[in-house]
């Protein structure tokens, strides 16, 4: 027996980066595991990869997509991830009322959607497990209203775990993560940005997907952890 056999892992946002290294360790722990994302393509790949069980490609954002597909699942499930969505940058001045809007509350709406309509098909003891940041903890020129955004996020995952126990809630604060994503982001300054975090981080190399996939997982198998907040950056925070 490992310590997933037996439940099964929801992964939203699970065809590449964290999410699949994510599913990828539960696979490994006995878990079934479901991918969702919104390339259909990728996700075909990601499961034929993993050997997942099913996968269902939908907007995280769009509520109504969430509620089907939650609706839809069947039988029911042990944890689910949710690593959908990212950080909104740039000037305070030059955002709109409605970027402000969307920036300071799309991470947590779409996350609560998600804890709506997940937490009634999952035993007692399971996880949603919230993905933030912690480089967004500092004040500085460029990051606008992430560090508003970021500080959210901690109280409404504490809050979230209350109303939703015995289904625990927890979030896990990742700084600079090796991903898909960050290339595309960076483009061309990639390596240069992994030789500075090699050079300046106390663990001297860079944090990548299967860092926070083993973080996850301990939290998905250690029952006693809810409506805390994991920090995962390497020492990221301390040093810049």
């Amino acid at each position: 027996m490992t310590d997933l056999d037996g439940q099964t892992v929801v992964l939203i946002g699970g065809s590449a980066g964290i999410g699949f290294e994510t599913a990828r360790l539960a696979r490994a722990k006995g878990a079934d595991v479901v991918l969702t994302g919104r390339d259909p393509a990728k996700l075909e790949r990601a499961a034929e990869t993993l050997g997942a069980r099913s996968t269902a490609a939908f907007d995280a954002s769009d509520a109504a997509a969430v509620a089907e597909f939650f609706g839809s699942l069947p039988g029911t499930i042990d944890h689910v991830l949710v690593t959908a969505g990212g950080p909104h940058y740039g000037p305070l001045l030059e955002m709109s009322a409605e970027d402000v809007r969307t920036a300071v509350s799309d991470h947590i709406v779409v996350s609560l959607e998600i804890a709506r309509h997940a937490a009634p098909k999952m035993r007692p003891g399971g996880a949603i497990l919230l993905m933030g940041g912690t480089g967004g903890r500092r004040i500085g020129h460029g990051l606008g209203i992430v560090s508003a955004a970021t500080a959210a996020l901690p109280p409404f995952t504490a809050a979230l775990a209350l109303e939703l126990a015995p289904v625990r809630v927890n979030l896990i604060a990742a700084g600079f993560v090796d991903t898909p994503l960050s290339a595309t982001l960076l483009g061309d300054q990639l390596e240069d940005r992994r030789a500075e975090l090699r050079e300046k981080l106390p663990i001297g190399r860079v944090v990548g997907p299967a860092d926070v996939a083993a973080l996850a997982v301990h939290l998905m198998t250690n029952t006693a952890l809810t409506g805390a907040t994991y920090d995962i950056d390497g020492g990221q925070q301390f040093v810049f």
